[in-house]
């Protein structure tokens, strides 16, 4: 990707004094990349919710066994990254094509402060492909256009959506971005995903009172769900065992981890 392709407004569109998730979430698993003001909500919401942190370390060790799975067992070479949050160790081009030099991968987020930082997204092998798209996931057309650039929509593509559906507020909306993103994929693709949860069977009514907090400190606003309602977004795919499950318990070794208010699941679609 060359950075001609990288808008070139970011300044005007970065917002240093509110918290934002990009930047908090960074701060959460000791990423460098943020501000005083992220500092601040970060520690309080991780005072009103302290396994905040092993939530995000969890969803990004999930997102780890994920991409390698799809890579290594699935012979999966396309990744949508919709909602990439921040460069960090291990991002998904890097396990992918870690595995299969030529995978190709595109990134999709709205932040400005990803944005500055999207050309570390952009080193991958030269059998590969890494492309970066500023588009909001309310557009699902224009992420499928964008991403129509780097990736053969004929072929099947792994859409990772981690900790993005939250930041949709209407659970309609939310299903219908699914719905279609899913739809211009082909048969044999698969979406991954990962959601916060007020169940109370994953410790999840810690959430209810942290999320008010970041609503009313932080932007985007965020949502929690079900885990009816997060099931939806795979209605007419295969979930792949174990099925949606607390993402720290995904495919790990029995007892290896604790469980955390954090869906993730893994389905194809048929």
């Amino acid at each position: 990707m060359s950075e001609s392709r990288l808008p070139s407004d970011v300044s005007g569109r970065l917002n240093t004094s509110v918290a934002h998730n990009a930047r908090v979430w960074n701060y959460w698993i000791g990423g460098k990349d943020n501000y005083e003001v992220d500092q601040r909500v970060g520690e309080q919401v991780a005072t009103m919710f302290p396994v905040i942190r092993d939530v995000a370390r969890a969803d990004r060790q999930f997102l780890r066994r994920t991409v390698r799975f799809l890579t290594a067992d699935c012979a999966i070479r396309q990744f949508l990254d919709i909602g990439t949050g921040l460069p960090t160790l291990d991002n998904t081009h890097e396990i992918a094509q870690g595995i299969a030099p030529d995978s190709r991968i595109v990134y999709v987020d709205n932040d400005p402060t990803v944005l500055v930082h999207a050309r570390a997204l952009l080193t991958g092998t030269a059998r590969g492909a890494t492309d970066y798209i500023d588009t909001d996931v309310r557009d699902p057309d224009g992420v499928m256009e964008g991403a129509s650039a780097t990736l053969d929509l004929d072929r099947p593509v792994a859409v990772m959506m981690l900790g993005i559906l939250n930041f949709v507020l209407d659970t309609g909306e939310a299903r219908d971005i699914v719905r279609r993103i899913m739809t211009s994929v082909p048969s044999g693709s698969y979406l991954v995903l990962t959601h916060p949860t007020t169940d109370t069977d994953l410790g999840g009514e810690g959430n209810v009172e942290a999320m008010q907090f970041w609503n009313e400190n932080a932007t985007p606003p965020i949502t929690a769900r079900s885990r009816a309602e997060i099931s939806s977004f795979f209605d007419g795919l295969d979930v792949v065992a174990p099925g949606l499950v607390s993402c720290s318990q995904w495919r790990t070794e029995p007892g290896s981890d604790s469980v955390l208010p954090q869906f993730g699941a893994l389905a194809r679609k048929p």
